[in-house]
């Protein structure tokens, strides 16, 4: 249609919209998503050129990678849990099996992710907690038991400690009779989102690499029905990326995958069809569907540029997981309809396989009964709505082919970018794209904080009060389970053959020291020989070192912002009082202790206190409470802010304020934010906690509280 006759359309339209809508201006209607134009009405002038000839099963899969989709196979649902240990998960798995799940998805503690046994003294809150420990073989032949890993694929997201895990999974189904070459699932084996946004890592960034190939070389040789690799966006949605970074940031990191196995002189055609991918699905529901087209449509054309001719080696297939940051702490049944909402945009999106996330998960880990829910979520999508009976059935939508559209041009650009200037590699050493992913993440805070996102149940339509029906909470006794642990360790420590753990150590230290041989090879040999994931994770450390990330705080967002704000304005008049008064500004030190690595609440507050005028001290990530309370007693805070949302609080909060006692600064107020049971807070109180801030928090409230006490204090001192 010529553009004579498609303005006369708009024009027609425009007119009759403008008579509805009064005074109101009709570009109020255009909204922008991260970079993405989103007009209130499209027409077919709108579709992109060509579209009649997509079809699914056909590159570039815009419509999907099977012929038939869902009409003949439903996705996966593949619930990703682990809780405490191997036999609890174990009892979970069984359950899950029985009620309709057809994958597993095991999700480890934070000590297993950065290569810790269960007795190392870093580790002693994290034991148990957001995960299951696994130190050994016997652990994972544990959490396996009486589930036929020969019928049941297993996806395992593990990055950092990739190696003695992987190692340890495939020695246990070995001796429960398995073959390896019958092992099916996916290891997720995606270590440069960690140096992004998760932050598991252990290596620095090459050796890192170096283990990615060695595994992609080793499963393309030997375990011919499993992903070698999962290259995921979930972490960077959830950190703030908007649509378009999440699609070229993780479309970039398969690239340079591709590239380490390319340089291994493996055939594209033959490993590329075992990498898979994982995205988060948020809650703008068309934008979330459109953005797994455009995914396959833009690995299609990339696969085809680096030289796949196996139409198998251009289809993406992927993993999704509903939003863990949609989800809200005030009034948490809202998060049932949410989880709802994200899951069917992932099914209209064609994903291969789902999780849903429980409702109470922005509070604890999920109980039983949340978790019934979220599985069966899934299964009313299949059985109940009509969902899978139609391929792609948004196909042909005006708005959702050009939003589609969008997305490729756009984060094509973005990859195009990132290639001309040296490669995600070099980007993601140089701390360039966590950077970009902050500014993205704290405007998306702003915007939430001043109402302009409306968030139903946090910043618009509260309850009066919240309801005073509590929540059933799962709770984890982690320090019996690390006891539990310990005495495993001793037991496996005691009956093994030692010389033939140490001659299988030595090898494998050699083999990283001497860049030869595959380090999977070597550590299977290990776990054989009964070494622990912390002795096999150690080895490998010897050699390449641990990694340690340099913190960069960004400034300016929320002084842009905010710079016409009646309550900011006011915050930061009574900050340039303070340091009038006192002769500095008021600094804080926010402290991320133990082993989890999310840190976009933490970097956030951070950002935002810089620019309502606070000196602002980050701690190194994975400190302990002892390390925090030195740094806080040479800086010479008025306040320590601890980020936690691995639940290790009740551990590590209780024992920095000891620790700070000892060092005679216990008239230091210490907050709390992040993921805390309304059940732990007085608990924390009584611990000497000042504040506690849940998710959710306003942050100029927040920050209100925190000059309350730092001044209330400065009075007693």
């Amino acid at each position: 249609m010529n553009k004579t006759i498609k303005q006369a359309t708009y024009e027609k339209w425009a007119k009759l919209a403008k008579k509805e809508l009064g005074d109101k201006a009709l570009s109020e209607l255009h909204k922008n998503y991260g970079g993405l134009n989103i007009k209130p009405i499209y027409f077919a002038e709108d579709l992109p050129k060509n579209i009649i000839s997509d079809m699914p099963s056909i590159p570039p899969f815009t419509r999907g990678i099977r012929a038939s989709m869902y009409a003949n196979r439903k996705w996966t649902i593949r619930q990703y849990a682990g809780f405490s240990t191997a036999k609890e998960s174990n009892k979970f798995y069984k359950s899950c099996l029985e009620a309709g799940q057809k994958g597993l998805s095991v999700a480890f503690d934070l000590a297993t992710h950065r290569g810790y046994d269960s007795d190392h003294e870093r580790v002693k809150a994290d034991v148990g907690k957001a995960g299951v420990a696994i130190d050994s073989v016997e652990d994972m032949k544990e959490l396996f038991k009486g589930i036929d890993l020969s019928k049941i694929s297993v996806s395992m997201t593990m990055n950092g400690a990739v190696i003695p895990t992987l190692a340890m999974f495939i020695v246990a189904a070995n001796e429960q009779g398995i073959a390896t070459e019958n092992l099916a699932g996916t290891i997720q084996n995606d270590i440069l989102k960690e140096f992004m946004v998760r932050n598991t890592y252990i290596y620095p960034p090459q050796p890192s690499m170096r283990i990615v190939g060695d595994i992609i070389a080793y499963m393309a040789e030997k375990m011919p029905k499993f992903n070698s690799i999962s290259i995921s966006g979930y972490h960077m949605h959830e950190a703030g990326a908007s649509a378009i970074q999440e699609l070229a940031f993780t479309l970039a990191n398969g690239i340079e995958y591709v590239r380490v196995a390319q340089n291994r002189n493996l055939d594209i055609d033959n490993f590329a069809p075992r990498l898979s991918f994982f995205f988060a699905i948020g809650m703008n529901f068309f934008i979330e569907i459109a953005k797994l087209r455009a995914a396959r449509k833009l690995w299609a054309d990339i696969m085809e540029d680096l030289g796949a001719l196996n139409p198998k080696a251009k289809m993406l297939r992927t993993h999704c997981q509903t939003s863990g940051v949609s989800l809200s702490e005030q009034d948490p049944y809202n998060n049932i309809v949410r989880t709802a909402f994200e899951a069917l945009s992932a099914v209209l999106g064609g994903t291969q396989s789902l999780h849903t996330n429980s409702f109470d998960e922005a509070i604890a880990l999920p109980s039983d009964f949340s978790a019934r829910i979220a599985r069966n979520t899934q299964l009313i999508l299949q059985h109940e709505t009509g969902v899978s009976d139609v391929v792609d059935p948004l196909a042909g939508s005006y708005f959702i082919e050009n939003l589609t559209e969008q997305l490729v041009s756009k984060a094509g650009a973005l990859i195009k970018e990132i290639e001309e200037n040296g490669g995600m590699i070099k980007a993601v050493s140089d701390g360039s794209i966590k950077q970009q992913i902050e500014i993205e993440a704290a405007l998306r805070q702003t915007r939430i904080d001043r109402g302009e996102d409306i968030i139903v149940g946090v910043n618009r339509y509260l309850l009066e009060e919240e309801e005073e029906e509590k929540l059933e909470i799962r709770k984890i006794d982690n320090e019996k389970v690390r006891k539990e642990q310990i005495a495993k360790l001793k037991q496996i420590k005691a009956s093994r053959n030692q010389a033939k753990v140490d001659e299988t150590l030595a090898a494998l230290k050699e083999c990283a020291a001497m860049n030869e041989g595959n380090l999977l090879s070597a550590a299977l040999e290990a776990a054989k020989a009964r070494a622990t994931l912390g002795e096999i994770s150690f080895a490998m450390e010897e050699i390449f070192t641990r990694f340690e990330m340099k913190n960069k705080i960004i400034s300016g967002i929320f002084a842009r912002q905010y710079k016409n704000d009646g309550q900011y304005l006011s915050l930061t008049k009574r900050i340039k009082q303070f340091q009038k008064n006192m002769g500095q500004k008021p600094a804080i030190f926010i402290a991320k202790m133990g082993q989890d690595g999310h840190d976009r609440g933490a970097k956030i507050i951070a950002s935002a206190f810089v620019d309502l005028g606070f000196t602002v001290h980050f701690g190194a990530l994975f400190e302990t409470a002892k390390e925090v309370a030195e740094h806080v007693k040479q800086m010479r805070v008025d306040c320590v802010g601890v980020s936690s949302l691995s639940a290790g609080h009740r551990t590590l909060v209780p024992e920095l304020i000891r620790q700070m006692k000892k060092l005679n600064m216990q008239n230091i107020p210490v907050i709390v934010g992040g993921v805390i049971p309304q059940d732990d807070y007085e608990f924390l109180y009584r611990a000497g906690v000042s504040e506690i801030f849940g998710p959710g928090t306003n942050i100029l409230e927040a920050a209100f509280r925190v000059m309350d006490n730092i001044e209330g204090k400065l009075k007693n001192r």
